[in-house]
C-alpha cells in the first residue's frame, strides 16, 4: 500500500495540475504568517503548542485555524479529486484527496503559524526593550 501511496504522490506532482503543489502551500504559507502575526500581537500562545495546552480555548483555537485554512485545504481535496478523474478517469477512494489537503494545506499552515508567532513575539520585545532602555537614558 505504501509504494502505491508513493506513485501515485509522484504521479501527483510531476502530472497534470502540478502547479497546485506550489500555489496552495503559498496560500497556507499566507494564512499562517497572517494568522500567526496576529497571534502575536494578541498576545496568544503558538497555535500548534496551544491546542494541547491551552484546554480552555483549544475549541475556539480549532475553528479559527479551520477559518482561515479550511478553503485551501478543501480547495486541495476537490483539485485532487478532478485530477483523478482526469488520470485514473475516476475517483480511486484511499485517501489521496484527503492526503493531498493536509499535505498541501493543513501540514503548511500548522508548521508555519507558531513560529511566525514566536518570531513576531520576539521582535515586538526587542522593541519593547530598546524603548524601555531609551526611554531610562
Amino acid at each position: 500500500m505504501f509504494p502505491d501511496f508513493l506513485n501515485g504522490l509522484t504521479g501527483r506532482v510531476q502530472g497534470p495540475m502540478h502547479l497546485r503543489f506550489i500555489m496552495q502551500p503559498l496560500m497556507a504559507f499566507y494564512l499562517a504568517f497572517r494568522d500567526g502575526k496576529k497571534d502575536a500581537t494578541e498576545g496568544k500562545s503558538p497555535y500548534f503548542w496551544s491546542l494541547f495546552h491551552d484546554r480552555e480555548h483549544r475549541r475556539e483555537r480549532l475553528l479559527h485555524g479551520w477559518r482561515s485554512i479550511g478553503k485551501v485545504f478543501i480547495a486541495a481535496f476537490v483539485l485532487d479529486v478532478v485530477f483523478q478523474f482526469v488520470v485514473f478517469h475516476g475517483i480511486r477512494l484511499r485517501g489521496g484527496a484527503i492526503t493531498a489537503g493536509i499535505i498541501l494545506a493543513l501540514l503548511p499552515y500548522i508548521l508555519l503559524r507558531g513560529p511566525v508567532n514566536r518570531l513576531f513575539r520576539r521582535k515586538r520585545a526587542a522593541k519593547e526593550a530598546s524603548q524601555d532602555g531609551s526611554r531610562a537614558a
